[in-house]
């Protein structure tokens, strides 16, 4: 008799909070309904390793999960990319952007009970140069901050506040070259944001109407704006209202080209991208298909709201009012 159970890989950081086989192992156990799945783990060794061990696996596996934060869920979908495999996001990180912009349960034990009870959704992916980025990439302030925070040894949330905030007050607006289907515009911005879902992680939404399944990439240019509105910006990331600034233009487009006269600080989903002087990016519509809770599937979008948010926030708000 054939079995109908469908095969799944956990891909696993072995630096997330879920690092131990034997953690993650046991979650699966309880969580999973065993009848309808079989269910393998793997751990990465270094960096890009999720990305061939989802390449490897599109062929074998009905469903291959991402478990750990932005970057290994970049690589594990980088992997499948073009493939109709399906994508599931187990929560491991400090940010979790895309599995906040696609309602994913942040509770690991949450996340696994998706696998009885899901829905497929395509979503869209952008190509900048040569990588690709299912959530929110950038140029200016925030690329230079991941450019800085790959370097630092003792990594997490409070030490990337940490780092913001010591860096905002020298960081200079730069000038750009901005071309969105064929239209150049030229501005003088402190970042632009290239929004395939509507925030970074943490609730921080950089655009609040980005559709992740629209062909469309959402380009937020952040304009020049004095320091002391800075408090009122961060706020309204969270509150959602940022495209409502005067300081924030916001613009739809397929093709993206970026130029500047000095070298270009690039960030890909947080992770840091060397280039030169100029960055192309580009959507391809509806190219990954994702793991999501369907209709039925219970939700407490006040407790995700609130995840992370109070602390991280208050102490970029202390520290930017001191400088």
């Amino acid at each position: 008799m054939t079995s109908n159970k469908k095969n799944a890989l956990f891909i696993v950081n072995p630096f997330s909070g879920l690092g131990k086989q034997q953690t993650i192992h046991q979650l699966i156990e309880k969580e999973i309904d065993h009848a309808k799945w079989n269910c393998e783990i793997v751990m990465t060794a270094y960096a890009g390793h999720a990305r061939e061990l989802s390449r490897e696996a599109a062929s074998r596996y009905d469903v291959v999960a991402a478990v750990g934060g932005d970057g290994t869920v970049n690589e594990v979908g980088s992997g499948l990319l073009g493939t109709t495999t399906l994508m599931a996001i187990i929560p491991a990180g400090s940010g979790n952007g895309l599995a906040r912009h696609l309602r994913i349960p942040l509770k690991v034990n949450r996340a696994l009970q998706l696998f009885n009870n899901y829905q497929l959704q395509p979503i869209d992916v952008m190509k900048v140069n040569n990588r690709y980025s299912f959530n929110v990439s950038g140029v200016g302030f925030d690329g230079h901050i991941s450019h800085l925070f790959a370097d630092i040894k003792r990594r997490g949330p409070l030490g990337y506040v940490k780092l913001i905030s010591m860096e905002f007050s020298k960081y200079q607006a730069k000038t750009y070259h901005i071309t969105i289907d064929g239209k150049t515009r030229t501005k003088k911005a402190f970042l632009i944001s290239f929004a395939n879902s509507t925030q970074y992680g943490n609730n921080a939404h950089i655009a609040p109407s980005a559709v992740i399944d629209d062909g469309l990439i959402d380009i937020c240019v952040i304009s020049d704006f004095p320091k002391y509105t800075a408090p009122a910006l961060l706020l309204s990331l969270f509150d959602q209202t940022i495209d409502q600034s005067k300081y924030d233009d916001i613009y739809l487009g397929r093709h993206i080209v970026v130029e500047s006269d000095e070298p270009l600080t690039v960030h890909v989903d947080g992770e840091p991208l060397s280039t030169g002087n100029r960055l192309d990016i580009d959507i391809l519509p509806l190219s990954l298909n994702m793991m999501v809770p369907d209709a039925s599937f219970p939700q407490n979008a006040f407790i995700n709201q609130l995840t992370d948010m109070v602390p991280q926030l208050s102490t970029l708000t202390n520290n930017w009012k001191r400088n």
